[in-house]
């Protein structure tokens, strides 16, 4: 990839920065960071230029004190809609698979342990590389038009960027293993409600929100909570979640001890709910619900350094054992033909010994908080 040095300006007293293709903006008001994802056509999806010149910025601002980060999306509507996945696929023999998980896990994790408030603007769709930039920072903001999911079985692969952390984590039993398996979609005050959002905030004002938080003199670290408080909505106001009716449900059987289990419980039911769960899970690559269901066991008992570890031992299998992350891609994204092939092709087939691969310790190519060396 060619690098090219960022663009530097200043207008109205107002620092700002752009990097490639001006894909990640910056503005810089004192101590507080304004970021826009600028890729509005892409629906602002998440390629290793951005990871590298956000991690360069996040890198300078960490001393910053009192200050905070404001990360938005361009273009109304979404803030990141996930990783560049196609290009990461079709990149077999260069080193972008390598470069772009470990780098990117390696942001999510600063995110995770940043010493500043960092707060997202969620006002469209956020999904896969897009939660990893937000879902780990201390204030995330949702609104109306938020869209939030985490569909990674569905193209081969698992929700990654810290999903070990935040889905096992969630206010109710079994919800973040039903997101996680199903890749359902929550959308509006649904994403408060399951705790993807700090606070609820109407699309219309989050530009005076963002303007007050600018404004203020005082530290952000000790203010923030106040302001976005004041803007933002009651919960019982809200809509009631969505998925209400079905929490009992979801808790019985997304709580079972393996996939296998989860999937003769929804046979053994005879509701629509159950049954359009059970479709939708039989649809996902085999090789993606047992590694997903493994991830969020463990991650429940890991800390964030762990979690992440673990993803990248689960993304090097994904690359280099299994071949369904490469099929996903071309049949749902590339081809659009939406029957993707998967290998091992039944849960049946992902044995014990199979699926162990995905969970190995990798002596010489452990993820240590940053890149890697040696190959993925």
């Amino acid at each position: 990839m060619r690098r090219v040095a960022p663009l530097v300006f200043r207008q109205a007293g107002v620092r700002m920065c752009s990097g490639l293709a001006d894909e990640v903006l910056v503005a810089s008001h004192g101590h507080k960071k304004v970021v826009t994802l600028n890729r509005p056509k892409a629906l602002n999806s998440l390629n290793l230029n951005m990871v590298r010149i956000l991690e360069k910025h996040y890198n300078q601002w960490v001393q910053d004190e009192g200050g905070c980060i404001i990360i938005k999306g361009a273009g109304g509507k979404a803030f990141c809609a996930g990783g560049d996945i196609v290009a990461v696929a079709q990149d077999t023999e260069g080193s972008l698979r390598r470069d772009f998980f470990m780098e990117e896990y390696a942001l999510n994790y600063k995110i995770k342990t940043y010493p500043m408030p960092h707060i997202a603007f969620l006002d469209g769709i956020v999904m896969g590389g897009g939660v990893g930039l937000s879902v780990h920072g201390s204030h995330r903001i949702v609104t109306e038009n938020t869209l939030f999911a985490m569909p990674e079985t569905g193209i081969g692969l698992f929700p990654d960027v810290g999903g070990s952390i935040f889905l096992p984590r969630m206010p109710y039993a079994g919800l973040g293993m039903y997101l996680a398996l199903t890749g359902y979609r929550l959308k509006g005050a649904d994403a408060l409600h399951a705790a993807v959002g700090t606070h609820y905030v109407k699309s219309e004002k989050i530009a005076e929100l963002e303007n007050e938080l600018i404004a203020t003199k005082g530290k952000m670290n000790i203010v923030a909570d106040t302001i976005i408080e004041k803007h933002a909505e009651d919960i019982r106001s809200l809509p009631s979640f969505s998925l209400q009716p079905h929490l009992d449900k979801i808790a019985r059987t997304f709580t079972l001890g393996s996939v296998d289990d989860i999937v003769s419980s929804l046979k053994s039911c005879d509701d629509e709910w159950s049954a359009k769960t059970l479709k939708t899970i039989m649809r996902m690559s085999p090789t993606s619900l047992r590694a997903t269901h493994e991830q969020l066991l463990r991650g429940a008992r890991q800390n964030p350094f762990e979690n992440f570890q673990m993803e990248a031992r689960i993304v090097y299998a994904m690359m280099n054992v299994s071949g369904d992350f490469n099929e996903g891609v071309r049949a749902l994204l590339v081809d659009k033909c939406k029957l993707p092939k998967w290998n091992p092709a039944t849960l049946e087939e992902t044995t014990p010994e199979y699926m162990s691969k995905f969970f190995t310790p990798r002596p010489d190519k452990e993820w240590s908080g940053g890149k890697l060396t040696s190959s993925l």
